[in-house]
């Protein structure tokens, strides 16, 4: 599965050069004109890694990572600057916001492609392919949804607050999930790996509005997400 890149720019020339180059490098590119925008479709979309210009009107690289920073959800997630400000200050003070690495603009698009293949990379090896959250915590959680579903006829369907389309790939993971299934389990069962799942959790806790698999199973119970 191709990694999901989130790319932030105003400037729609060098938005769509980008994002057609990546593509071409086998990623999948989701594109926002300015922060706000980029700020909804990071949480609908959740992706592997962000790449945002740093000169925006309204709300500039550096607020839009500090919100992302302050958001447990993305607090490690890749971010690469863009910039035309390349003084060694300005690197340094976009270091210190938590920005991954820094390309000063015009950038060789070849170099953009080895950081964001590095990056994700580093994030993969990081994460490993071990149940790396709070073992007692998750299995403290799969003993709740066990003992949800266990009376899970007495509780009662309405439909959603909001429209969710889930992929056949979210809904599988859901449905794995709603079992009591643990991420390596999941894996085993979709062929994929345990990092692909702990994605596919996250993007599934932002598209419903939970922050635990027991609010997630739960909620997907009462608006008859899964079986």
């Amino acid at each position: 599965m191709s990694a999901q890149l989130l790319l932030v720019d105003d400037e729609p020339g060098l938005r769509e050069a980008v994002q057609a180059y990546l593509e071409d490098e086998g990623f999948s590119v989701q594109v926002a004109s300015n922060a706000n925008d980029g700020w909804d479709l990071l949480q609908q979309q959740h992706p592997d890694l962000v790449i945002t210009d740093l000169m925006m009107p309204q709300v500039d690289g550096f607020e839009f990572l500090k919100r992302m920073r302050e958001d447990p959800r993305f607090k490690v997630m890749p971010v690469i600057f863009l910039t035309a400000r390349g003084m060694t200050g300005d690197r340094i003070q976009g270091y210190q916001a938590g920005c991954d690495a820094y390309l000063s603009k015009p950038f060789d698009p070849d170099e953009l492609v080895a950081i964001v293949r590095n990056l994700l990379d580093r994030r993969a090896a990081a994460s490993g392919d071990g149940e790396a959250p709070d073992l007692a915590s998750l299995a403290r959680e799969i003993g709740e949804i066990k003992s949800m579903l266990s009376g899970r006829h007495s509780i009662a369907q309405t439909p959603p607050p909001i429209k969710i389309d889930l992929t056949p790939r979210e809904q599988s993971v859901l449905d794995l999930v709603a079992k009591g299934l643990m991420n390596k389990e999941i894996a085993r069962n979709l062929d994929t790996s345990v990092r692909n799942v702990e994605k596919y959790v996250s993007r599934l806790f932002s598209k419903t509005g939970t922050n635990s698999r027991t609010e997630l199973v739960r909620y997907a119970l009462e608006h008859g997400l899964t079986e």
